[in-house]
């Protein structure tokens, strides 16, 4: 098989492993309490679930979290695959490599399946080498920077903002304050981020109102924006102009076991502030002049990886300025939530046809905390109305149902941008209702 899906899994099926809080452990500051630990750990465990769809078909599927046979059966029967062994609630509180570790019989079970072993991304756990040092290099958003720098003289369209790294809280802060005088916009940045964590924007205003840079960064590192310890970079902000226009794009690609890169796409992602929220991929959703600057630099940053030996996923995540050019901002050598939806589309397109969009939503607020039994029959319920719609709806993170905070993950597939659209607006307004629906049985 030829292309990504050959290079990545030979167009096999595969066993995936929800190693999402493993990898992101790799890259916890070092002042990271206990409290903070465990909560970057359970939502990694409810992100997770993404799990089920890092190929176009999973022979075995292993998850930290307790996941109800029922999701999984609904994919299963939507995107026609075959049987599917489940093995989760393994970890609820630790990462899956403790809990494998201790199950020695599930362990052989997945090294003599004789089938392509997908994890969310590399660590020690697959073993150390040239690898893992790639990716431990360039999940690092100063070492990305000097390399987009280094490579995109030789790219039109390409223009990436001006970074500074500090190298230490207090001149940091200097810094922030300094530029906050002359009336700039500021993205901080930790080192490492995943989802937007460690990431956030800061206006003069927000300066001046905290009392200055050395307060507001005290203020947000509580906030865990930045995350706590280690250095923070300041890094130019890219004005997007209007709100209403191409703003956040990913290139997604796949470097082969032989090394060469295979382009996968470019998707449109929903960012919110600075938090990705998911992403549109498809026909037509960016335009073919921005998605071809998107790929060509992307490849050469693909290229740059594989020469230092990554192999795998990765994805280069770019910003529009006024001009509609691509500012880079950070690679992630490891699946991501676009990378979801891009394997949804190959997939769905292969079972039912060419020209699918798919558009994942990761973590859509529900009215009201519910078990996953009574998420399910929600779902179910809206189902059928988005079918009408010519909407397919795939579950994909149904744990987080009982957080403080409830969300559902989701991927919409469709054939037309306006139908996911209101397939989207049908289910926001089902999942806000369930408040209302517990308030009348108050």
């Amino acid at each position: 098989m030829d292309g990504w899906l050959g290079a990545w899994t030979g167009g096999r099926r595969a066993v995936h492993l929800g190693n999402v809080a493993d990898f992101n452990e790799q890259f916890l500051a070092p002042g990271t309490d206990p409290d903070q630990r465990s909560r970057r750990l359970r939502q990694a465990h409810h992100y997770a679930g993404m799990a089920s769809c890092y190929s176009p078909e999973p022979a075995l599927l292993v998850l930290p979290g307790e996941v109800e046979r029922a999701w999984i059966d609904w994919l299963a029967r939507e995107l026609e695959w075959g049987p599917v062994e489940l093995y989760s609630g393994i970890a609820p509180d630790r990462t899956l490599a403790q809990a494998l570790a201790d199950r020695p019989a599930l362990a052989e079970r997945i090294a003599t399946a004789g089938l392509p072993v997908l994890p969310w991304g590399r660590t020690a756990a697959q073993g150390e080498g040239a690898e893992l040092a790639a990716v431990r290099r360039y999940e690092s958003k100063a070492a990305a920077h000097v390399l987009f720098t280094e490579l995109a003289p030789e790219h039109h369209g390409i223009v990436v903002p001006h970074q500074e790294q500090p190298g230490s809280r207090r001149r940091a802060a200097r810094r922030l304050t300094a530029r906050a005088s002359r009336g700039l916009t500021t993205v901080l940045k930790s080192p490492y981020g995943v989802g937007g964590y460690g990431t956030v924007v800061v206006t003069p205003q927000d300066v001046f109102a905290a009392g200055g840079g050395r307060a507001l960064l005290r203020r947000l590192t509580g906030a865990e924006l930045p995350a706590p310890g280690g250095d923070v970079l300041l890094e130019e902000y890219i004005d997007g102009g209007r709100a209403d226009r191409l703003r956040d794009l990913t290139f997604d690609a796949v470097v082969g076991d032989d090394g060469r890169v295979h382009p996968v796409g470019v998707g449109e992602m929903a960012v919110h502030g600075t938090r990705y929220q998911g992403v549109t991929v498809g026909p037509g959703v960016v335009p073919a002049g921005a998605a071809a600057i998107a790929e060509r630099f992307g490849l050469a940053v693909g290229e740059r990886l594989a020469a230092e030996g990554h192999r795998g996923w990765y994805d280069v995540d770019f910003v529009t300025d006024r001009d509609r050019r691509l500012a880079p901002t950070e690679i992630n050598l490891r699946l991501t939530g676009p990378a979801i939806a891009f394997v949804l589309r190959a997939r769905l397109d292969l079972v039912r046809g060419p020209g699918h969009l798919v558009r994942t939503l990761d973590a859509l607020p529900l009215g009201a905390r519910i078990s996953q039994e009574a998420l399910h029959d929600h779902l179910d319920r809206l189902r059928p109305r988005c079918a009408r719609l010519g909407v397919t709806v795939l579950p994909l993170v149904a744990t987080a149902g009982y957080e403080r905070e409830p969300a559902v993950g989701l991927a919409l597939a469709a054939r037309e941008a306006e139908a996911l659209e209101a397939a989207q607006a049908l289910i926001g307004a089902g999942n806000h209702a369930l408040g209302r629906m517990f308030e009348a049985l108050r």
